[in-house]
């Protein structure tokens, strides 16, 4: 950005290529990934700087035909519509493009930076003399993000940006109702990508408005009252901040309308207390005792996620993948509903195999935090289970299956019936 106001005829230099001491600058260096792609800075790409710094090399030959511009670089990402045509033209106007990151810039005796790196593609040290190094600095998420995170219960990822609610299925919506997302603040975006994420939640925004109304799935948490003990444990695990805890009465509160129905809440709660409309306890232990009710051995009793795994299965049988018939199928709306109650009956019910899965770690659950919560859950269980019930950890297990994983989904049932034979 520094840069852009020096080449802008409207900056500080009129256009004029000096540097701050005035000196008119002839060999420029562009060094790319500065703070990105960086296992010690910034692991993900900032998007913008190939193409930021391919347009600005192209100015500086605008200005100074005569100019040396070299761009050195790990991998260009030329993604965009004409972006491609770009990088071609610019090689074609004489830039140079020295593949390899630099480690580290020196200055010369006559006070001119020195970039020194290693070309990737030659094995070659270089030692690249300039009048001007430009960084491109790597693309961070605002420092208010935090507070803004805070105040609007929108959860942070790793990297600082505001998390979606889903990366495919629901690209702009935010984990809290009503909140979309847009630009820059959900992950690093150059003007167009941000223009259509803009146009996109404002699209997104204007459904409810118009309808005037919201419309929430049926499978929402119901508090006993006469269980509840306050614990927080429930509200502690809940993504979209539905559960709050009435300390006065001392009894946790669902935000019915803010609730997606993951059942996490249910399956983390020490006493019982919140029951899942249409997956009580009750009625998914029915389902266990009628898919074991013969030849419990033979059988492995599965729990599907509702968005991927059990969705995987289904493509397994479209597409007619071979698989054994020994496997009965729970459905449940995430991995995170799973609970130590639940695997523990199918193990009473006499299931020689129990096999939790869901939506792949670390991104992909529907419900954001769902299958960590399983995660964390299932292997701690898997330790327990010798001492609790006699059961090899090994009988208990837990993998991860996307919608389009049919193959899959029949290769894992086909390694388990095997593991079946095996158990005496």
């Amino acid at each position: 950005m520094d840069f852009e106001r020096i080449v802008c005829a409207g900056g500080p230099t009129g256009g004029v290529l000096l540097r701050r001491d005035g000196k008119h600058a002839k060999r420029f260096a562009f060094l790319q990934c500065i703070g990105s792609r960086d296992d010690k800075c910034h692991p993900y790409c900032s998007v913008t700087c190939c193409m930021n710094s391919i347009k600005l090399a192209l100015l500086i030959k605008e200005h100074e035909p005569e100019a040396e511009a070299v761009i050195f670089y790990i991998d260009i990402r030329a993604l965009g519509k004409g972006f491609e045509e770009l990088y071609t033209r610019a090689r074609e106007e004489g830039i140079l493009f020295i593949r390899g990151r630099p480690s580290g810039i020196k200055e010369g005796e006559n006070k001119n930076p020195i970039v020194i790196a290693e070309n990737t593609l030659t094995g070659e040290l270089i030692e690249h003399e300039v009048d001007l190094a430009i960084l491109a600095v790597g693309m961070v998420a605002a420092t208010s993000s935090k507070h803004v995170s805070e105040m609007l219960h929108i959860p942070l990822d790793s990297n600082g940006f505001f998390m979606e609610a889903h990366p495919k299925l629901k690209p702009v919506d935010s984990p809290v109702g009503g909140i979309f997302l847009a630009g820059s603040g959900e992950a690093p975006r150059d003007i167009s990508d941000s223009v259509t994420s803009a146009s996109a939640a404002a699209s997104r925004a204007a459904i409810p408005m118009l309808q005037r109304h919201v419309t929430i799935e049926g499978i929402t948490p119901v508090v006993d009252p006469a269980k509840c003990k306050a614990c927080g444990k429930c509200a502690g695990v809940c993504p979209y901040h539905a559960i709050s805890i009435n300390k006065e009465k001392r009894i946790a509160e669902v935000t019915t309308a803010s609730c997606h129905g993951c059942g996490t809440c249910v399956a983390e709660c020490p006493f019982n207390a919140l029951q899942q409309r249409h997956f009580t306890d009750e009625q998914i232990m029915a389902q266990i005792e009628a898919a074991l009710a013969e030849h419990p051995e033979d059988k492995v009793l599965t729990f599907a996620c509702n968005w991927c795994s059990y969705a995987g299965a289904d493509l397994a049988g479209v597409s007619r993948f071979y698989y054994p018939t020994n496997i009965r199928i729970i459905r449940v709306m995430c991995s995170g509903r799973v609970s130590e109650k639940l695997v523990l009956h199918a193990f009473d019910k006499g299931a020689k195999i129990v096999w939790v899965t869901g939506c792949h770690l670390p991104n992909d659950c529907h419900y954001i935090t769902g299958n960590h919560f399983a995660k964390k859950r299932i292997e701690a269980l898997q330790k327990r289970l010798p001492e609790l019930k006699n059961i090899p950890s090994e009988r208990l297990k837990l993998n991860w299956i996307s919608a389009a994983e049919g193959i899959v989904f029949a290769d894992y049932v086909k390694k388990l019936v095997g593991e079946l034979e095996e158990i005496t």
